[in-house]
Order: C-alpha cells, then structure tokens, then sequence
C-alpha cells in the first residue's frame, strides 16, 4: 500500500463547518431545483401542445426505460462516496487516484455495456410495450438518443463521485442551473420550428453531453490532486470499493423498482395516453420531492461520521431535528400541492387532466411520507444498518409492484398511485423509523414528541387556513389565487412551527443562522483583501 502524499496546500480543498458545508451545499441545489421545476412546468403544456398526447406519451414511456440503466453502475456510486471521503480525511492521495482511475476503467466498460443492452431492448420494443408500429419506431429513436448520454454519464460517473465526496456540490449545482436553461432555450427553439419529437430529443440530449465536460471540469476543480491514469487500476482497490458497492447496488435496485415502474405498468396494462395523463402528476409531486428532500440527501458524510466516531448522541441528534426540518420543508410545499391540486391542473392544462387531481393528491401523501423518513434512511445506511435498510426497501418495491398491478386493473391511474403508497407507508412506519430510533437508541414516543409532533400539528392548522382562503379568493384569477392560497398556507405553517419547537429551539436555529452570517462575512472580507492586494 503506497503511503500518504504530501498535504500540498489547497490540494484537498476548504474544509468548511458542518452547517456551512451543508447550507452552502442545499441552497444552491434547491435554487437548481427551483429553477428546473419552473421550467418543467412551463415547458409541459408547451410541449404537450406542439408534439401531442401520443408523441408526448411515447418520450415519457421511452424515458422511463433508461431510468433503469442508473442500475448499471452496480452500486459503486454510492461506495465511491464513501471512499473519497475517507481517504481525503487520511489526505493519502495516492490511494485516492489509485481508486479513482480504477473506477474510471470500471464506469468505462459499464457505460459500454449499457449502451449494448439499449440496442437490444431498443430492437425489441414490440416485445415489451403496447406500442403501435409507428409509435415503436419512434421510441427505438429515441432510446438510441437517449441511451449515448446514459452511457456517457456512467463513463464520467466518477467525477461525481470526487465532488460529492468533496462536499462541493455547489459546483455542480451551478452547472446543472445553466444546463436546464440551455435545455430549454433549445426545447422552444426546435418546436416552434416545427420539428418533431426525435429531433428535439437529439437537440436537448446533445446540450446535456456537452455538460459533463463542465462536470469534469469540476471534478479538477474540486480536488487539484486529481490524476486519473488507467495504469494506476489496481484490483485491490477493486475489491475494497466492492465490498460495499454490493449492497448499495441491491439498495438502488430497490429503489428503482419502488418508484420507476409505474410508468411501464401504465404503459403495459394501459396504454400510451395513460401515460401522458400520469406524467403532471409524477412531474409536480417529482418537484415537491426535490425541493424538500435536499437535507437529508447531504447528512450522510456527517452521519458516517459520527458512526466512526462513535458519537451516538449527536447520531440521534441529527435524527429528530433533521427529520423535522424535513418535515417542516416537505409539508408546506406537498401538502398544499394536494390541497391545490384540482383548481391547479383545472388552470394548467383544462379539463382533460381532471382526473390526474387524484394521482396529484395521493402521489403527495407518498411524498411527505418518503421525505419525513428520510433522515431515517440516511441513518440506517450510514450507521451499519445498509443491509437491514436494502432489505426493507426491497420488501417495499416487491410489494410496490404487486399492489400496483392489481390495483391498476380494476382502479386504472388512481390504482397505481394507491399501490405506491400502501406499501411506502407500512415500510416507513413500521420497518425504517422504528430501526433508526432503536439504533440511536431512542424511543418511538420521545422521537413522535420531539421530531414528529413540532412539524405535524401546524401543518392541520395551515391546512385550515388554505381551505378556508379558497372562498376569499374565488374573483381572483386562477394562478395568482392559487399562489395566494399557497403563501398564506406556509406563513401559517412557519408561523406555528416556529412556535412549535418552543424557544430552545428558535435559539439553537438563529444561533446556526448567525453563525452563517459570520461565515459569509469573513468570507467576504477575504475576498476583498485579496481584491485589494
């Protein structure tokens, strides 16, 4: 084993505070998101209106094929994860590049072989979805398109790997902001040209590749150390980063299968069109998922942390106050999606999609359960429960499928949207949650009064207080009355949960905001000094 490199100065980066890193971290990634979400819902109906309900239902049905090929990179993002992280805090860059370029010859040879199994599932569409000829000859197209990017982002897989074991999403936060836009200016531009769907996806998807040149790009960036050579493979380093990759393969596995399949059962049991009346519903609740889960997502190096450090109280720490700040995000914004649904798709794309209210409405409540445990996941994975965790998601995604199908056949979309829900919610509360609090050792009802009750209880009065503005607010025109009813649902909510967590609480969060004040000067000063000098 080769033996530490020098700690060249700036060679590993900034390390920032725990809730510096974080902030820096999500609130870029939620202006990402925002951003992507105004324009996926903007661009919905205009695309819906130049391509068509079938046109349209086809490139949602062939997209949701290559969600699956994410699969492919069997586990080894979520370990390369972990390994960058570790061997950074070492500051042993040899054995950093030495699992990096291993990784690269690895994500190489899988992003070839993926684009092998795109062609054969792409010559054999006939096979799998109730497509019409022509319908299936564009999908064919259009899985040949897509698939080149899928298999040339598991290529580049392992500079994301370097930025999020760096903590320096924000980079890449940024990047993906210009990508969305440049996507979208690209979108208008090929349709109001009256082109169709196939060239439009070869536009968009070509925009995408030009970006991960950026992404790598920021992987140097990130780590100036970097220096990927595939001489450096060695099959140690291989079989180190496997030894964990293989449960994060079965944990994404699972994942997929929970909350990527109901699009092809749609597609196989009902049809195209079914397709296109269940993507509104899958695109708003996919935005609340990502504007409220962001917290979560960036606690698992922390939470790794505290395991190898043995530090169980700041473990069940993170537990109760990130799982009610996930909360306190995700109930405002799916909560009073649900409430708003019906006028909102009334408003958005007219009677058509009534019926999609209901998958709105039902798609949230899974939303707000899978944010609220969320944390819970995150403590399981990164505090040696990974295996129990894979193994509970599993039985959800089994049962998941099964639900969905039999509930499709004789309850059509709403079927679905239940048989993602039943089995989301019993895994949750009776299989995740309560593993977590046995493993920080903490009971269900101290976790229910202290990290449930603040969050849940301000969320029925706001609810109230949404209900009952509908009747204040029916002159005004439906958006701007839509977006009223919204505010003033979360400035109750805010109100009440501020409240809620008593004035301990407010104390300890305006203690960390000003600490980010601080954090945010000093930086700024430097800057200037640097300016000056």
């Amino acid at each position: 084993m080769s033996a530490p490199a020098p700690d060249h100065t700036g060679m590993w980066g900034d390390d920032a505070p725990v809730v510096t890193a974080v902030a820096q971290n999500v609130s870029t990634r939620y202006l990402a998101y925002v951003i992507d979400a105004v324009l996926g819902l903007v661009m919905l109906p205009f695309n819906l209106a130049h391509l068509g309900m079938a046109a349209y239902g086809v490139w949602m049905l062939t997209s949701s094929i290559t969600v699956y090929f994410s699969m492919l990179d069997l586990g080894y993002g979520g370990a390369l994860v972990r390994f960058v992280a570790q061997y950074r805090a070492r500051r042993d860059a040899d054995s950093l590049n030495q699992v990096l370029s291993t990784m690269s010859v690895i994500y190489t040879t899988l992003g070839a072989v993926s684009y092998l199994i795109v062609v054969v599932i792409a010559f054999n569409l006939d096979w799998i979805t109730r497509l019409t000829a022509a319908e299936a000859a564009t999908s064919r197209t259009l899985l040949l398109i897509i698939g080149a990017h899928v298999a040339l982002r598991l290529s580049f897989g392992v500079y994301g790997g370097i930025i999020v074991g760096f903590q320096r999403y924000h980079l890449n936060n940024i990047t993906s902001i210009a990508t969305s836009i440049a996507v979208a200016i690209a979108n208008v531009l090929v349709l109001l040209s009256g082109r169709g769907v196939i060239s439009l996806v070869l536009v968009t998807t070509s925009v995408r590749v030009l970006a991960l040149l950026v992404y790598r790009l920021n992987a140097y960036r990130a780590f100036p150390g970097l220096r990927i050579n595939w001489r450096l493979f060695r099959r140690d380093r291989l079989r180190e980063v496997s030894g964990f990759s293989v449960v994060m393969l079965a944990l994404d596995g699972a994942y997929k299968l929970n909350y990527s399949t109901d699009v092809l059962v749609i597609g196989a049991m009902l049809g195209a069109p079914a397709v296109a009346l269940w993507s509104p519903a899958q695109r708003l609740t996919d935005v609340a998922l990502r504007l409220s889960n962001q917290l979560s997502e960036s606690l698992f190096p922390i939470v790794v942390d505290c395991d190898e450090g043995q530090r169980l109280a700041r473990l069940r720490t993170i537990l109760i106050h990130g799982t009610r700040l996930s909360l306190a995000t995700v109930l405002p914004i799916a909560g009073g999606l649900a409430l708003v649904a019906h006028p909102l798709l009334m408003a958005w794309l007219g009677p058509t999609f009534r019926q999609t209210a209901v998958i709105v409405q039902i798609l949230a409540i899974v939303v707000v359960i899978r944010v609220g445990s969320a944390v819970a996941t995150v403590v399981l994975k990164g505090a040696g429960l990974h295996i129990r965790l894979t193994v509970l998601v599993g039985i959800m995604a089994v049962a998941n499928l099964a639900c969905s199908v039999l509930l499709a056949s004789r309850y059509g979309l709403t079927g679905v949207a239940l048989g993602t829900l039943i089995p989301v919610a019993a895994v949750a509360l009776f299989g995740q949650v309560p593993s977590a609090c046995r493993r920080t050792g903490m009971g269900l009802l101290e976790f229910a009064r202290d990290a449930l009750w603040p969050a849940l209880w301000p969320a029925a009065v706001a609810a109230a207080a949404l209900i009952a503005s509908r009747g204040l607010l029916h002159s005004v025109r439906p958006f701007p009355a839509i977006a009223l009813q919204l505010a003033i649902g979360a400035v109750v909510y805010v109100g009440l949960f501020l409240l809620a967590i008593g004035k301990d609480g407010r104390r300890d969060y305006m203690r960390q905001v000003d600490g980010l004040r601080g954090k945010n000067s000093r930086l700024k000063s430097q800057v200037g000094t640097v300016n000056a000098s």
